[in-house]
């Protein structure tokens, strides 16, 4: 079984483009557009990773994130965070809430793709 991600996304653009790529390198892949969809999703069927966009519509991100650590089912899913912020300040805050990854737009799709393959090659923590 392929491993499953959950992109959580509100610009359609970056949600055609990342679940193309991600579908092509053999990825299950569901896209939501807000945090409560997103949580809901991974509640339903735990993915293995998800991208979280960190402002997003109903929950963001970093709260997202947060409630995936609180979650016993969830807690082992693997974060990247996508934000348009470059501030240390919200990297440090991305980490604190448990996030795998930080990527800032705009980015390179493939690189994000080579990311998310490389967390999930490395064994949990």
């Amino acid at each position: 079984m392929p491993p499953a991600i959950v992109i959580a996304e509100d610009d359609p653009n970056i949600v055609l483009s990342l679940q193309f790529l991600l579908q092509q390198a053999g990825y299950d892949v569901r896209a939501v557009n807000d945090g409560e969809a997103a949580l809901a999703a991974m509640r339903a069927a735990p993915p293995d990773l998800v991208v979280l966009d960190v402002m997003m519509p109903k929950l963001g991100g970093f709260e997202v994130c947060r409630e995936i650590r609180r979650d016993p089912r969830l807690a082992g899913v693997r974060v990247v965070m996508l934000t348009a912020k470059s501030r240390q300040r919200e990297q440090a805050e991305g980490a604190a809430a448990g996030a795998d990854a930080y990527v800032i737009k705009p980015f390179s799709t493939r690189e994000v793709v080579r990311r998310i393959a490389d967390l999930l090659a490395a064994p949990r923590r």
